[in-house]
């Protein structure tokens, strides 16, 4: 096991744990690389406050023959939406902001926002991810209610996945945006369904949020962040922008080109790169109610609304939509961008209930289990982490 820089370390058996049963996830990922199901990945455990469990796997550079090292980076993609509404709940704890303010208190152009309507239904256009809406396919009526920052943390904003204006096929590649441009312009862009009234997965509303940070604290959203939640966990891994020193610990991918193209325009939601270690911090900080080495970083109230219920049936009803789909969503709530196991035996995904987490694209993904005291996280580039959650659970014995 790789020694942890921070967090304290201790045996499994002593945390109730078996030793035995997490060295399975040892064999669980050289199965896969076996397989070529992926490359290499780093997976790390904690319970009761301290690592039980922290592997590398694989390589992180097959044609130079590196192994994967434990603070190697990855891209996170939507594995930055908790760490973002976690920055947002911070700007409430401070008194900056309330969740139920309308986004147009902070960005004006949000005043003016219209609901896309299919020509034969008044009902917004609206399938999952919002992928069925089509530039001028739509007429336009007015929102029933303003969009509240409460809408962009809950995903019932109706701003769809990815805004018909910014991201349509007519705009450029070498387009650049600030976090204020590209807000603006997801204003211009109609919404998907009536704030409040469906659930839809949204990209662009981290931005959105991003932007509400931005102007109601008077700071640059990086700069809020880091100050705010990244120094005092000691995620000393964790790049928006990633420094040009610190390029060679990402991951490559094998025939691959595994760098995102984000240098020209600062995209919160997909724009970050992390580390194992520095996302367990963030989950052990979440776990311990706000708290992580000493140090307050959120206070408990808001991590229990962050991690509570807030879309009731919205939420799987969306997923019913989608015959293949509707399984993988029973027994799930949705929090504050974290998904909540409300009834693990409908969900079946080896978590305790109560737990709470979210991942990426690309496989990375994280959980803190408040009623199993712990917190999990696995960093992949190849989403084949299936059986992890598992082999941890199963390690639990007491």
């Amino acid at each position: 096991m790789h020694k942890p820089s921070y967090m304290p370390s201790a045996t499994a058996e002593s945390v109730g744990m078996s030793s035995k049963g997490l060295a399975k996830i040892d064999k669980l990922f050289q199965d896969k690389i076996d397989a070529g199901l992926i490359q290499g990945g780093v997976t790390i455990v904690a319970r009761k406050g301290k690592v039980v469990h922290f592997s590398t796997h694989g390589k992180m550079d097959v044609a130079r023959n590196r192994d994967m090292e434990p603070d190697a980076l990855y891209h996170m993609a939507s594995s930055s939406k908790p760490l973002i509404a976690a920055a947002a709940m911070i700007a409430v704890d401070d008194g900056l902001i309330d969740v139920d303010d309308p986004v147009s208190a902070y960005i004006p152009e949000f005043a003016e926002v219209k609901v896309a309507i299919s020509p034969d239904s008044a009902k917004g256009i609206y399938s999952k991810k919002g992928k069925t809406v089509k530039n001028g396919s739509y007429g336009l009526v007015p929102v029933d209610q303003p969009v509240t920052i409460h809408h962009l943390l809950t995903h019932t904003s109706g701003i769809p996945y990815f805004s018909l204006g910014p991201k349509s096929k007519k705009s450029s590649k070498d387009e650049t945006w600030s976090i204020a441009e590209y807000a603006r312009k997801v204003a211009g862009s109609p919404l998907a369904f009536q704030p409040g009234t469906e659930w839809g997965y949204s990209n662009d509303a981290l931005d959105v949020i991003a932007r509400v940070i931005e102007v109601s604290s008077g700071k640059p959203f990086i700069e809020f962040i880091k100050e705010k939640l990244l120094d005092p966990l000691n995620m000393k891994n964790t790049y928006f922008k990633l420094p040009e020193d610190k390029g060679s610990k990402r991951l490559v991918l094998e025939g691959k080109d595994s760098k995102v193209a984000l240098e020209k325009y600062f995209w919160s939601g997909l724009g970050l790169s992390s580390s194992a270690e520095d996302y367990l911090h963030f989950n052990q900080m979440l776990l311990n109610g706000g708290e992580l080495f000493g140090r307050r970083v959120l206070s408990e109230e808001s991590v229990r609304i962050m991690s509570s219920d807030h879309v009731g049936d919205i939420f799987s009803q969306t997923y019913e939509k989608d015959e293949k789909d509707e399984k993988g969503q029973l027994g799930y709530g949705w929090g504050y961008q974290v998904r909540i196991t409300l009834n693990p035996e409908e969900a079946k995904n080896n978590r305790g209930k109560g737990s709470f987490g979210w991942g990426g694209m690309g496989g990375t993904s994280s959980w803190a289990d408040p009623e199993n005291e712990l917190a999990a996280v696995v960093m992949l580039q190849q989403e084949n982490g299936k059986g992890f959650a598992k082999a941890v659970l199963d390690s639990i014995i007491e």
